[in-house]
């Protein structure tokens, strides 16, 4: 996108283009004047270095933001006036004020007499949206399958166990009846199968919510059972609102996302529960303003790369003995409360994350 036809800003009091417009990108711009100090950060730049407009203006940005290797920032803005061309880096590590290293790519213009503008993409961005739009096709194939094949199992179970009442009324003898009991247990157990693959049995019911006292529950009732080997740690932030959501079905996400982590330490490692307040936040093709953030973070032997783009899709599972389910539950519910769930791992680290908006929603 080009950025040089200049207005005011009126966040900034700076010259920049389309205040409204940048403001809404989920791409990061910031303005550099001509002595290289920051005079604007858009919503999405902000998110990006972890610094507010406030704070960062009249600052110069290489204190923000570090180039790592031999390039650093001041060859770049040279190079964008001395060659009067946009200059473009691609996946650029960088290091924020906070200590933490970020992978962005970085297109700098040089203006004219107006200093510089720095548009900044998160590579980890384009690939979680490439990553949405892939699950939300997949999804809602798997759900309309799923509903399908419900009903044409559904229907002769039915049936079955209708049969199998009619029979057990006949049977003279109790050791006979016996047997009818047991295909009555086994229709229901199969009832109750297809009833799970079919995900939650209706809408969230919403109300206020302390995210905390969810995830308290949760752990009390994980540290009822826990190895010995395991440490269940948390980290919170005691400063979220509450958020509007179904406690059952939070309950039912996260005791699903915390025994995942037990299975993956395998009685033997951490676990950690963490929340956050979280700004400008892309997921769905929207960014939302303001969002709580809730990781579950193992320390165990990690997703294979190869499974991991298929971890939510319901019956895949690497367990001998799992049915696959869990996860898939854990989309629909986050889904259907307007919410977004991702998962990043390598050896030694798997996270979790569940986003959930706190604007009000339609």
């Amino acid at each position: 996108m080009d950025y040089r036809a200049i207005v005011t800003s009126p966040r900034s009091g700076s010259t920049l283009t389309g205040a409204g417009l940048i403001e809404a990108l989920d791409s990061g711009v910031v303005h550099l004047d001509e002595d290289r100090r920051i005079l604007y950060l858009n919503p999405a730049a902000e998110h990006l270095l972890k610094v507010s407009l406030s704070q960062a203006r009249g600052r110069a940005y290489a204190e923000l933001c570090v180039p790592e290797g031999p390039e650093g920032l001041d060859t770049m803005l040279d190079a964008a006036v001395a060659s009067g061309r946009i200059q473009y880096r691609r996946a650029l590590p960088l290091h924020r004020v906070d200590g933490d290293l970020v992978v962005l790519d970085m297109v700098i213009s040089a203006l004219e007499g107006s200093g510089w503008l720095i548009e900044l993409r998160s590579v980890e961005l384009s690939l979680r949206q490439t990553e949405e739009a892939l699950q939300e096709r997949v999804y809602l194939s798997a759900q309309e399958m799923l509903r399908g094949l419900a009903h044409e199992i559904k229907n002769p179970l039915g049936g079955l166990r209708g049969a199998a009442q009619l029979l057990d009324a006949e049977l003279p003898r109790a050791d006979l009846r016996e047997y009818t009991r047991i295909i009555l247990h086994e229709v229901d157990r199969l009832r109750g199968l297809v009833d799970r693959l079919r995900g939650p049995a209706g809408a969230p019911v919403l109300q206020s919510v302390n995210i905390h006292a969810v995830l308290e529950h949760c752990r009390r009732l994980l540290q009822t059972d826990l190895p010995e080997g395991m440490v269940l740690r948390f980290d919170y932030d005691p400063s979220l609102p509450e958020i509007q959501a179904d406690p059952g079905q939070l309950v039912q996400v996260f005791l699903n996302l915390l025994r995942n982590a037990e299975q993956a330490v395998q009685g033997r490692g951490q676990v950690l529960l963490r929340t956050r307040i979280e700004r400008q936040v892309p997921w769905m093709q929207r960014i939302h303003s303001l969002a709580v953030r809730v990781d579950v973070v193992d320390d165990g032997p990690g997703i294979p790369a190869d499974f991991l783009p298929r971890i939510f899709l319901p019956l895949i599972t690497t367990r001998p003995e799992g049915m696959g389910m869990g996860l898939a539950i854990v989309q629909g519910i986050v889904r259907a409360h307007g919410g977004a769930v991702h998962c990043r791992s390598r050896p030694g680290e798997t996270v979790f994350s569940v986003w959930f908006p706190l604007e009000r929603r339609p």
